[in-house]
């Protein structure tokens, strides 16, 4: 008989909550998977017994022998190395779309993702039907300084054509050590293609953006969930209070466009429009391993300020479960189009120096107990952006939409499935109603122009209920 061994080890952990990214800059989910960031949660991975796989294991026989026919008769030579990264990623990536294995190159490039820092030209991609297509340039980096515009095409990147290439292939030859130079050739709408040398240097993203807009109210928005965005949030809404005068009539939260990030920086957020109860509560297989997390007493920096949350089909994880827990917490309400349905958490598990698994290893629920799983957020006010500040012929996705995506297995135990009841004012194509970036925020943006509306309603009626 086998003898089954035993090992415990201590490991570091964080938890993640993201759809996943490919790009050189703050990424947008809204069309394309985004590669996940990692959370500030750390635990000590409890030990677990294995069933360590000996020399006579038919099974790693068979992995041998494949390895072994694929050394003699390949049509090129292939390293171990190479095979087994791609066995684990085969291995891991077949679980679930968010479960992967990354190699030390790869971890290190999401570590400093996770830090809002990276060395690159500083844009904001997506694909095109063929190439990387600039989303935005960042401000103040070398792709702005260049008068690189939203729209560009990159044709080629240091002279190597981009037609077919994948996003992270593109980042990984747009990133580079600062100081080293990087030439890409760019199509623009009515001019002929052009090429431009751009040096790297060390970009450093802000997560929240924030302006004041007529009638004191503050608008928000959170670009990703990582991990000073919750003191960055902190610091613009002190910003606006100042500007305001010393007080704000109400919030714009724009968390279009998120894929999420970081766990514990989601719950502070969230935290920060509550007075404790209940943010988001995690179950993974082991019930001992479960997890809630509640807002502190006295919490809510805001307190009586009213407060809408736009959400789209881009909105993910992260900023999915701040909406979700300002929805049943009824502190906000939300308006958009229905979130993309990530209810799931990844833990990130280092290797001892080869690299680090993302692993699914739990669900998360809102403070009613719903699952967003494959279903999202559903807007208590559906508004799509007109069709002049969309991007045509975009395609937007969604968590059921991806291969092997985990089923919603339904409400927590004593929680509520039903869909919360939303006022249609849009038509029934707000599946592919893919906002225009460049319009997010702006004075053009439909979406949040309905939001301040309807803001200034509510401190209306308020006010003539008597209220202070």
């Amino acid at each position: 008989m086998r003898c089954a061994q035993t090992r415990r080890r201590k490991e570091i952990t964080w938890h993640l909550i993201n759809a996943a990214n490919n790009c050189d800059g703050p990424m947008n989910p809204a069309f394309h998977l985004r590669r996940a960031a990692v959370a500030a949660v750390f635990l000590s991975l409890i030990g677990c017994n294995a069933t360590l796989p000996t020399a006579g294991d038919p099974d790693l026989a068979l992995y041998r022998r494949v390895m072994d026919r694929v050394h003699s008769s390949y049509v090129e030579p292939v390293n171990d190395d190479r095979l087994m990264k791609d066995s684990l990623k085969g291995m891991l990536t077949g679980l679930d779309p968010h479960s992967d294995y990354m190699d030390e190159d790869e971890y290190r490039e999401m570590l400093a993702d996770s830090h809002g820092e990276f060395a690159g030209i500083g844009t904001e991609l997506t694909r095109d039907e063929s190439h990387p297509k600039i989303i935005s340039p960042i401000d103040d980096t070398p792709a702005a300084r260049a008068g690189l515009k939203p729209g560009d095409v990159i044709l080629r990147i240091d002279g190597h054509p981009t037609e077919g290439m994948t996003l992270k292939d593109a980042v990984d030859q747009l990133r580079g050590p600062a100081g080293t130079k990087v030439r890409v050739m760019i199509l623009r709408l009515g001019q002929r293609p052009f090429e431009v040398s751009l040096t790297r240097a060390l970009i450093r993203v802000a997560s929240v953006k924030a302006h004041l807009e007529p009638g004191r109210v503050g608008y928000i928005r959170v670009t990703t969930f990582a991990e000073k965005t919750q003191s960055e949030f902190v610091d613009a809404l002190g910003q606006l209070k100042r500007e305001a005068g010393g007080r704000l009539d109400g919030i714009v939260l724009d968390l279009r466009n998120d894929p999420g990030g970081l766990l514990d920086t989601s719950v502070r957020v969230a935290g920060d429009f509550l007075d404790s109860g209940v943010i988001v509560s995690t179950h993974g297989r082991n019930p001992g391993e479960d997890e809630t997390y509640t807002a502190q007493a006295d919490g809510d920096r805001m307190r009586g300020v009213p407060v809408i949350v736009l959400v789209n089909g881009a909105s993910a994880s992260a900023s999915e479960i701040v909406a979700g827990a300002l929805q049943d917490r009824h502190r906000a309400t939300i308006l958009g189009t229905r979130s993309f349905g990530k209810g799931s958490v990844q833990t990130i598990i280092p290797l001892d120096g080869h690299g680090a698994l993302r692993l699914t290893t739990a669900r998360y629920y809102t403070p009613a107990g719903r699952s967003i799983q494959g279903e999202g957020i559903t807007p208590d006010v559906v508004v799509l952006p007109p069709r002049d500040q969309q991007i045509a012929q975009a395609t937007v996705l969604h968590e059921t939409d991806l291969r092997g995506a985990l089923k919603n297995t339904g409400p927590q135990e004593g929680g509520t499935d039903r869909a919360l009841a939303a006022t249609l004012t849009a038509d029934q194509d707000s599946e592919a109603a893919a906002i225009d970036p460049a319009i997010i925020g702006t004075a053009k943006d439909y979406q949040l122009a309905v939001a301040l509306k309807r803001i200034k309603e509510m401190v209306a009626r308020s006010a003539a209920a008597g209220h202070s």
